[in-house]
């Protein structure tokens, strides 16, 4: 009997479901309402470390190797995905600041700190270490997204959501549901709120630079760094609200992600040539819900870093449950 499922959401947590689902043999559809999607970040930092205390997740170092090799992979199926892989650097402001990242550090980490005049990238003056992480990087969120939507032969639905069951998907304006032996809500911030959730949705914006203010990504508070067509700087997250909203960056915060930006690296000769402004969703949810369907949403700006794996793994979880209700 042929496995098939539903997937709601073409972000990077839908794309990487719908692909690995296709991996272990399902016939994928995927309800892609076409808007709102965060995931197609310019450019996403593939960074383990986070915050400005250098919280790193328990899965941060096997997420970051997992989305590389998967990079590779598609890459070598002939899809093209910019990226970098040249390390990200963490400009520190102080001792102190220091002593919380290196409390946080795991040995397993590939690090190296750095005086600030070592650094392989020009710094503005003011900060006191430098914390390179090797391994690190930046990604095109939409190619990656796009490469494993393609790779996962999935067929695309245009179209919203309006309910769903453990196997079926009504949409909105069609008067029929779709149905499939299991259903994967991985609805992001605009899907959450669509869905009539209250939860925890951040505004990030980022300015399209014409050219790249350096090499590899610098990231304190706010990032730099390049991308397909030049460079980013981003950043700029708003007062977390209980529902989605219109994205749009103010005048106050577009002055702020400038102060954040000139305080990492010198921005004469950037031009700005564009805004691009998302909604992160927060409160990380993957695993099976009360009515029988899955879900995987909630990685906030985590998309890229844990994302695929925790993609992956739900996958496997979903087909060993259908094949053990099957007696096979």
């Amino acid at each position: 009997m042929e496995r098939t499922a539903v997937v709601i959401g073409a972000g990077i947590a839908g794309a990487s479901v719908a692909y690995f689902l296709s991996q272990t043999g399902f016939a994928v559809t995927v309800v892609d309402a076409g808007v709102h999607a965060a995931s197609h970040v310019p450019s996403a930092l593939i960074n383990p470390v986070r915050g400005q205390s250098g919280q790193v997740d328990a899965q941060a170092i096997l997420g970051m190797h997992f989305t590389w090799a998967l990079i590779r992979e598609l890459s070598a199926q002939g899809h093209t995905i910019p990226h970098g892989q040249d390390g990200v650097l963490r400009p520190i402001p102080d001792d102190k600041t220091r002593a919380k990242f290196e409390r946080n550090l795991p040995t397993a980490l590939k690090t190296e700190w750095l005086a600030p005049s070592a650094s392989p990238e020009p710094l503005s003056p003011g900060w006191a270490h430098v914390l390179r992480l090797p391994e690190a990087g930046w990604v095109d969120g939409e190619a990656l997204c796009s490469a494993l939507l393609q790779a996962s032969g999935a067929a695309i639905i245009q179209g919203r959501a309006e309910k769903w069951t453990a196997t079926r998907v009504q949409l909105i304006a069609h008067s029929s549901p779709l149905s499939a032996s299991t259903v994967i809500f991985c609805g992001g911030s605009v899907g959450s709120s669509w869905a009539g959730e209250t939860a925890t949705h951040r505004m990030g914006s980022m300015l399209r630079l014409a050219r790249a203010p350096t090499r590899q990504p610098l990231s304190f508070g706010a990032y730099v760094s390049p991308d397909v067509r030049g460079g980013v700087l981003g950043g700029t997250f708003e007062t977390p609200a209980p529902v989605w909203q219109e994205p749009h960056l103010p005048p106050s915060s577009l002055e702020w992600l400038l102060r954040k930006g000139e305080a990492l690296t010198d921005l004469r000769g950037a031009a700005v040539t564009g805004v691009w402004t998302g909604s992160r969703l927060s409160g990380l949810r993957g695993s099976r819900e009360t009515d029988g369907s899955w879900r995987l949403s909630g990685l906030s700006s985590k998309g890229f870093l844990l994302g695929p794996l925790l993609a992956s793994g739900l996958a496997q979880e979903i087909a060993q449950e259908l094949a053990q209700s099957r007696g096979g």
